[in-house]
């Protein structure tokens, strides 16, 4: 109990930060990298993405009759891969608290490590946003070579595009943390938790078609959830007069979404430290940190 009451006074230094998340980060990959030999993670990393990817391909082919150079398409099959991040940043910071606590009942032992804890479950999400990178790239240059996605490098908003993944990434990565908080008080093994937000989210956030289309009372759903404003960013960046075509966002400027996402960052943060400093100290005093349920 001493070790543990002194922990929570470890200052968070920069030096205890980035020692944290370099070694939370090295951590993370040693784990998702090393369940089998690098060629069949090679073949699994491709075949993945390309899957799904065709699964949307069909849906969309047999709706619409073919109509890919409708530009409906790219928005779609734009959203649909970027999205993939949602689920691997989302998904992997939260996820490392049930495999800490429940797979390697290692978590008590972290907790009296001289770390700062958020920043180490963010480290371990680390490895999920390199897969999900290698996934998104493999996705988008499928969609390009072979589906005519429009989208020329040449005239791709770098800039635009960097900022917004960027602050995307953090957005989500402070949504994984604030999920992961809430799993530390939860004693059984919800494994399909983060999976399951990513999916419900999945449908409000415009990923595959327009807030427009969702009925009118469920359509202020999608504007309260910075996703939204991330993938439109995302489109306009990419295939810019093709994203502006559609009328969800149109009434507003790169700029302003940009303001937006900042803003619904910013508070995405706050919230999601103050929700770990409670269900950290809640978990701290009914003993969750080590409750394992003999998975």
């Amino acid at each position: 109990m001493q070790a543990t009451q002194s922990i929570e006074k470890v200052p968070a230094d920069k030096g205890i930060i980035q020692r944290t998340l370099r070694s939370a980060a090295w951590l993370g990959w040693q784990i998702e990298s090393n369940w089998t030999d690098p060629l069949t993670f090679l073949i699994y990393s491709v075949v993945k993405p390309l899957s799904s990817a065709a699964i949307l391909v069909v849906m969309y082919s047999v709706v619409t009759g073919g109509q890919f150079d409708n530009p409906v398409f790219p928005y779609i099959y734009l959203g649909n891969a970027f999205y993939i991040y949602v689920a691997a940043v989302l998904n992997g910071v939260s996820w490392c608290v049930i495999e800490d606590r429940e797979q390697y009942r290692m978590l008590k032992y972290i907790y009296i490590a001289p770390i700062y804890i958020p920043i180490y479950l963010l480290g371990r999400g680390f490895a999920k946003f390199v897969f999900g990178s290698l996934a998104v790239f493999i996705t988008v240059s499928f969609g390009v070579l072979f589906l005519n996605v429009p989208l020329d490098l040449a005239r791709v908003d770098w800039l635009l595009f960097i900022v917004s993944l960027t602050m995307g990434i953090l957005m989500l990565a402070m949504m994984g943390l604030t999920l992961g908080s809430v799993i530390l008080l939860i004693v059984n093994n919800v494994y399909f938790v983060g999976e399951a937000v990513a999916g419900a989210l999945f449908l409000f956030s415009g990923a595959i078609f327009p807030l427009d289309i969702l009925p009118t009372w469920l359509q202020p759903v999608g504007f309260l959830m910075p996703i939204s404003y991330w993938l439109e960013l995302i489109r306009r960046a990419l295939i810019g007069q093709v994203a502006q075509t559609f009328a969800t966002f149109s009434g507003f400027t790169n700029l302003q979404l940009l303001g937006i996402l900042a803003g619904l960052t910013v508070l995405f943060t706050l919230v999601a430290f103050m929700v770990f400093r409670y269900c950290d100290r809640q978990a701290r005093e009914k003993g969750y940190i080590d409750r394992i349920t003999n998975f």
